[in-house]
């Protein structure tokens, strides 16, 4: 399985958008985070948001996507708005 996650902190009032093939491993390293990384900055990372993808491309074009958009209200809106996500789906579906 490949998902694109998205954190929340409520510390930091931030999002953190990442991709990972094995969800609960990647939240024990978030939650271990070592000083440089970007997740170290808080220990109320919870999570917002899980997509599952067919595959890793699709997971990554996804990730980049999200990221790109450089908007919380954007982020926000895949919650508040589901048809968003079907269509990243479908926009970067792979075969």
């Amino acid at each position: 399985m490949h998902f694109v996650y998205i954190l929340y902190s409520a510390k930091l009032n931030r999002f953190y958008t990442g991709y990972t093939s094995n969800f609960d491993s990647r939240m024990e390293f978030h939650r271990n985070a070592e000083s440089h990384k970007f997740t170290a900055n808080a220990e109320d990372w919870e999570l917002y948001l899980k997509i599952e993808c067919e595959n890793k491309s699709q997971a990554l074009s996804i990730e980049k996507h999200i990221k790109n958009m450089k908007s919380k209200t954007y982020i926000e809106n895949l919650i508040k708005y589901p048809d968003i996500i079907l269509k990243l789906k479908e926009k970067y579906k792979t075969y």
